[in-house]
């Protein structure tokens, strides 16, 4: 069975492991340029839930406990050393509740958390349109609206019948998801968005400093909803510049 934490690349002697989280539908190849692109003390691990890429056989997960409930024990033999989380979109969500669960384990904490493209728990909107409900037609028209996949794919119907499981699952998992409350994180937290994003609620970006007692920072990046990629060598090296920052002030 593929692993649902993978390096990217083997570091052996890195100072920070990263582990990254994808959006709504994307999996492991959304951070495949990463390896490549991070130095040196830097491990860069993908998050590969079930039900996409190298894993399309295995049914994907549509609420965030089952998500959790598999990444907990996945992750715990691989935060040996320090360690961070970057999530976009849906990954933000995901990894910031993760970051909840394994503080109230005393399982560890990152290094720094760092949320992109994603509005922060508290101020998500619970009466948003449920899109994870809508019919494989309307489904494939909303994606079409935001713009994130190729229309050779949308336009391929035996494609999207492998792809839409996962997608419904994903968008499942955020549209099920509701706030409740959480202790402080102890970590820091960075908060990444794009200037043109429509879908994230930049508005909101600043409120993930509520979530924290280890400091806040924001940084915006030119670019749409997918700035991770259209912006990457500017986010990789505001990730580089904080996580060497943090490595330096721990002593490391």
């Amino acid at each position: 069975m593929r692993a649902l934490v993978r390096p990217l690349v083997d570091r052996p002697q890195a100072d920070t492991r990263l582990f990254c989280f994808p959006y709504a539908g994307g999996g492991i190849s959304a951070f495949r340029e990463w390896g490549a692109a991070l130095p040196d003390d830097i491990e860069p691990w993908g998050i590969q839930l079930p039900g996409r890429e190298d894993r399309l056989g295995t049914p994907p997960l549509d609420r965030m406990g089952d998500v959790l409930n598999a990444l907990v024990p996945a992750l715990i033999p691989y935060l040996d050393r320090p360690f961070a989380f970057f999530g976009h979109s849906m990954g933000g969500l995901v990894s910031w509740n993760l970051t909840c669960s394994l503080q109230r384990m005393e399982a560890g904490s990152p290094t720094r958390l760092f949320v992109s493209g994603c509005a922060p728990p508290q101020a998500r909107d619970a009466s948003a349109p449920q899109y994870h409900e809508s019919p494989d037609d309307e489904l494939i028209e909303k994606l079409r609206s935001w713009q994130a996949t190729p229309e050779a794919v949308l336009a391929d119907p035996e494609l999207m019948a492998l792809l839409l499981p996962a997608i419904r699952a994903d968008l499942a998992v955020i549209e099920t998801y509701r706030y409740t409350g959480a202790p402080l994180l102890n970590c820091p937290v960075s908060a990444f968005g794009g200037t043109e994003d429509e879908a994230a609620g930049n508005a909101a970006l600043p409120r993930w400093g509520e979530l924290t007692t280890g400091g806040f920072d924001l940084r915006m990046f030119r670019g749409d909803h997918f700035f991770l990629h259209s912006a990457r060598p500017a986010v990789l090296a505001e990730i580089a510049g904080l996580l060497s920052a943090t490595a330096q002030r721990s002593g490391r």
